[in-house]
């Protein structure tokens, strides 16, 4: 069994300042010494795989990060995992705990399966993985070879913890306090009458030069790409639903500069647990478009539950301080290009449609992130 502090300690000397995921009581120690010490930072997320993203932001924003979850989450985790932190070469350190292990403290039945196949998951995963050390002494000997994974390979490394691995620390300092819903005005019904296109062109326009854009999977990134494709924008491929939670990271990991995230409808509501994180960060400079034609579109064109779903609404009630709804590309770059601080969200109905012949971005994703890194490294 080791402290907390020693573990923490020297994951910080090794620059890992930001921490994210989901409790578990076995990581209970770690996650309240990261909350009581002035130097981490600690982001709870509503589910395992927006703590993938979330640190996957903050990585390519420079700072390196660490998930935390139990197994039972690892699920979760999958998509980001592979076809996130895979696809772009992000290299996060994820501590899963070993709920159900084979030969362990007897748990609760859900746990059984996943208990036996956890170390499996993450090697199918191509993530490579150690236990988690239980002696002091070789603590930085395991970080060492974590780290050296994570930046030969540039993906993720796992330590599997199991039961009592570390000493209990009780949670010292109180929850910082939050006004809740500042924003809950309904907001009027907008037509939709503009593309996809004209929107993002729009966003691309009034964008300013070191602003970053973020674009959800799917047609989003493919027409951003199409329309002018610059360093400064990211094109999320897989992970749907995990482009708000890549930006939330980023934004938090480069506070001076806008993170713009381009979101989908059914994006948006694939991960909509993000909503709630995000509105209680509250990061000053993410502004989060959520271009809504009420289709999966990239799929066939399936209709998404947002004639129902007041994806605003639902922003404002999350904690957003300004939630706006508009119709127009001018009234979108009017947003766009207004210097007021603060968490935003502005909800965009627009007509379905795909520009014809519409390419794909030619770089691979590892060179678009890398290139992201330069440009946020300038």
């Amino acid at each position: 069994m080791i402290g907390a502090a020693r573990f923490l300690d020297a994951a910080n000397e090794l620059g890992f300042r930001l921490y994210t995921g989901v409790p578990c009581s076995y990581l209970k120690p770690f996650i309240n010494y990261v909350i009581d010490a002035d130097h981490l930072r600690y982001v709870g997320t509503a589910d395992e795989g927006n703590a993938i993203a979330v640190a996957a932001g903050a990585e390519l924003g420079g700072t390196r990060s660490v998930v935390m979850f139990q197994n039972s989450g690892l699920g979760n985790a999958v998509s980001p995992l592979s076809s996130l932190t895979h696809t772009f070469r992000i290299p996060v350190l994820v501590i899963v705990t070993h709920r159900g292990e084979p030969g362990g403290t007897p748990d609760e039945p859900q746990h059984e399966l996943m208990g036996q196949v956890t170390a499996q998951l993450l090697e199918v995963l191509g993530v490579p993985w150690e236990r988690f050390p239980t002696e002091e002494a070789e603590v930085d000997a395991a970080l060492a070879r974590a780290v050296r994974s994570m930046d030969e390979r540039s993906k993720p490394f796992a330590f599997i913890m199991s039961k009592g691995s570390v000493e209990p620390w009780d949670l010292r300092s109180a929850p910082p306090v939050r006004s809740g819903h500042p924003d809950r005005r309904s907001l009027p019904e907008v037509e939709p009458s503009s593309s996809r296109t004209a929107m993002l062109r729009a966003v691309q326009q009034a964008a300013g030069p070191s602003d970053v854009l973020i674009a959800t999977t799917g047609y989003t990134g493919r027409e951003l790409c199409a329309l002018s494709d610059r360093p400064n924008q990211l094109y999320t491929v897989g992970s749907m639903g995990c482009a708000s939670s890549i930006g939330l990271g980023l934004a938090l990991a480069q506070p001076k500069r806008r993170v713009i995230v381009l979101d989908g409808d059914g994006a948006a509501l694939m991960r909509l647990g993000a909503l709630a994180t995000i509105g209680h960060e509250r990061p000053a400079n993410l502004i989060h478009v959520v271009l809504d034609n009420g289709r999966h579109e990239s799929t066939g064109g399936q209709s998404t539950v947002t004639d129902t779903a007041d994806l605003a609404a639902i922003a404002a009630a999350c904690g957003y301080g300004s939630v706006e709804r508009v119709g127009s590309p001018d009234d979108l770059a009017a947003s766009i290009g207004a210097a007021a601080e603060g968490l935003r969200l502005v909800h965009v109905p627009i007509v379905p449609g795909v520009p014809a012949g519409l390419p794909r971005p030619s770089m691979k994703p590892p060179e678009v992130a890398a290139r992201l890194r330069d440009f946020l490294g300038r």
